[in-house]
C-alpha cells in the first residue's frame, strides 16, 4: 500500500531537493515518491532491503536515501507529517500515541542503565515506526475501516 495523494501532499514539501552535479553528469535521481514508498514498504513488512519488489527503485537507492534522510532529520519530519495526516483523517489520536519510545527494565545498577538509555540514541529505524505501523490503534483501525484507495 503506497502513499495516497493526500499523504504525498503532506510530505512532499519536507523532502530535500534532488542533488544535481554542477557538471550535469550522472544519473538523474529517482522520483522521491517512489523511493519513499519503497522505504515504507521495507519498514512496514520488516523484509530485508534486498527483497524490495521491482515496482520500487533499487534497494540500494532506497536504503541510501533512507540513511541520508534519517541522518538529516528529514525522516522524523516525514513520520510526524504522516501522523498528523492520520490524525486529521480521524485514524489516530496523537495525544494517545507516540512515535519513539524507550523501555528499560529494572535491574541491578538501574541508575547506570537509566543514564545509558538517556544518552543512547534510538537503536534502529524500527523504533521510529511504532506510531505508523505498530500502534495498537492501527490494528483496531484496520478492522473497523475500509482502505482509502
Amino acid at each position: 500500500m503506497d502513499l495516497s495523494e493526500n499523504q504525498w501532499r503532506a510530505v512532499a514539501p519536507l523532502l530535500p531537493p534532488d542533488r544535481v552535479r554542477k557538471d550535469g553528469r550522472g544519473r538523474p535521481w529517482r522520483d522521491p515518491r517512489d523511493v519513499l514508498n519503497g522505504i515504507l514498504w521495507v519498514l512496514r513488512t520488516g523484509a530485508p532491503w534486498a527483497d524490495l519488489p521491482r515496482r520500487y527503485p533499487s534497494y540500494q537507492t532506497c536504503h541510501r536515501r533512507f540513511q541520508a534522510w534519517v541522518k538529516d532529520g528529514v525522516f522524523e519530519k516525514l513520520l510526524r507529517a504522516l501522523a498528523r495526516d492520520l490524525e486529521k483523517r480521524g485514524k489516530i489520536k496523537l495525544d494517545e500515541a507516540f512515535i519513539d519510545g524507550t523501555w528499560a527494565g529494572a535491574k541491578k545498577k538501574e541508575r547506570a542503565l537509566a543514564k545509558l538509555v538517556v544518552e543512547t540514541p534510538p537503536r534502529s529505524w524500527q523504533s521510529q515506526m511504532l506510531l505508523v505501523f505498530l500502534s495498537p490503534y492501527q490494528s483496531r483501525m484496520d478492522l473497523d475501516t475500509k482502505p482509502d484507495w
